[in-house]
Formats: C-alpha cells, sequence, structure tokens
C-alpha cells in the first residue's frame, strides 16, 4: 500500500469537488474512506486523513504565498 499515492488521490479529488470538500471539514475519516474506498486498512486511515490534512493546508498556504506575490 502506498500512502502517499492515496494522499495524493484523496487530496485531488477532494479539493476538485466542492461538496466533498465541506464534507471532508465536517468529518475527514468518513471523506476519506468515501473516496479511497476499500483499499485503505483500518490502521492506515489516520495517517491518510493527516496526510490529506497536511498537504490541504500547504496547497492553502502556498496559494496565499502566491497572491501575496502579486501585490509587489
Amino acid at each position: 500500500m502506498d500512502i502517499t499515492a492515496l494522499v495524493k488521490d484523496a487530496v485531488a479529488k477532494i479539493t476538485g469537488d466542492g461538496d466533498l470538500t465541506k464534507a471532508f471539514q465536517a468529518d475527514p475519516t468518513a471523506t476519506v474512506k468515501k473516496v479511497a474506498g476499500d483499499k485503505i486498512p483500518a490502521e492506515a486511515i489516520d495517517k491518510i486523513v493527516d496526510g490529506v490534512k497536511a498537504k490541504i493546508s500547504l496547497d492553502k498556504a502556498g496559494d496565499a504565498l502566491g497572491a501575496i506575490k502579486k501585490l509587489f
């Protein structure tokens, strides 16, 4: 099982769909399970949820920095 690939796939699906984004904010674990299906063993779900949260946060931070750079 490639956790990195599962995180990337989940991030792409969640950030590409407004309803999934809202669902992830409300219940990250359930949303990741929904997006990834039965591919994720129960013992790995927390790692994947944490990875998705981190990646989404980094992407938002990068977008904010890009917007700030455009001001100068």
